[in-house]
């Protein structure tokens, strides 16, 4: 049975989010609010957490899962970054963006994609996100949650805890905050290229 933390969107509760960081730490998964909308995360290298997120969301090997970290300062660490890269990421963090980038050998194999060997890197604009992942103390691997069949994410907490319950350990009710998921770009190429249009304007990215 899942806990379910009612924590506050703009001042956190220190005591529900070091609660809510131990279930990640301990090998939780969870449930959590964003600035586009509610993730699903564990932590960065908990192996069967991130297969129970694979086998919930049915989603295949060639899944670019993100890391969502607390800000730019952990970015090195887990994706290979030049200084025109850099600029564009620093101009557009903390936002609804997902930036598809070359993965280092930090990253664990079974998060980055088989074949172009890339991980997803966001930073969110949410007091509850950004706090969770500082009492963490590292990214945490997260995808948006959608469900198998659905186009748009899970958006109400007590709805999202009938539907998973059984098979998430935590859910936070951060309350509203969006129905779209991120906007994806991918940093690969000589180009910024758009992979999903999402709550993220795009004009200044690729204009």
């Amino acid at each position: 049975m899942a806990q379910f933390f009612q924590i506050h969107p703009d001042n956190p509760q220190g005591r529900l989010i070091g609660q809510a960081a131990d279930i990640v730490t301990s090998g939780g998964v969870i449930v959590y609010p964003t600035d586009s909308a509610y993730a699903i995360g564990c932590r960065l290298g908990e192996k069967l957490a991130v297969e129970r997120i694979r086998v919930l969301r049915q989603l295949d090997k060639n899944h670019n899962f993100t890391l969502m970290c607390r800000d730019l300062s952990e970015l090195a660490t887990y994706a290979k970054v030049d200084n025109q890269m850099f600029r564009l990421l620093k101009n557009h963090t903390p936002g609804s963006y997902t930036f598809i980038m070359p993965a280092t050998a930090e990253v664990p194999r079974r998060l980055i994609h088989p074949k172009r060997k890339t991980i997803g890197i966001r930073v969110p604009d949410n007091p509850i996100a950004l706090a969770l992942i500082e009492a963490v103390g590292e990214p945490l691997m997260s995808c948006s949650l959608i469900m198998p069949g659905d186009e748009q994410p899970l958006t109400d907490p007590y709805d999202i805890r009938d539907t998973l319950e059984h098979q998430v350990e935590l859910v936070i009710d951060g309350g509203f905050c969006g129905l779209e998921a991120t906007t994806v770009i991918d940093l690969t190429g000589d180009e910024p290229q758009l992979i999903r249009q999402g709550c993220g304007a795009i004009d200044e990215i690729l204009g």
